[in-house]
């Protein structure tokens, strides 16, 4: 289990990566709007990605004293 959430927090991060470039491109090209658009939704899933990395080490911590 502590696996599939690690690998769900990466993927959010990837996500969370993924938005910033996007924004970065369209500051680039003097998109603004554009870019604001792809900076809140960086900010979405930075958030969501940090709440799943939390929940991913509850879960390899509860796993690590079961195995203990």
């Amino acid at each position: 289990m502590p696996t599939h959430a690690h690998r769900k927090a990466a993927d959010l991060h990837e996500k969370c990566a993924k938005a910033h470039r996007t924004a970065a491109e369209h500051h680039e090209k003097n998109d603004h709007n554009a870019a604001l658009e792809h900076s809140k939704t960086a900010v979405a899933h930075s958030l969501h990605a940090h709440e799943s990395s939390v929940e991913a080490g509850k879960k390899s911590d509860e796993k690590a004293r079961v195995a203990a």
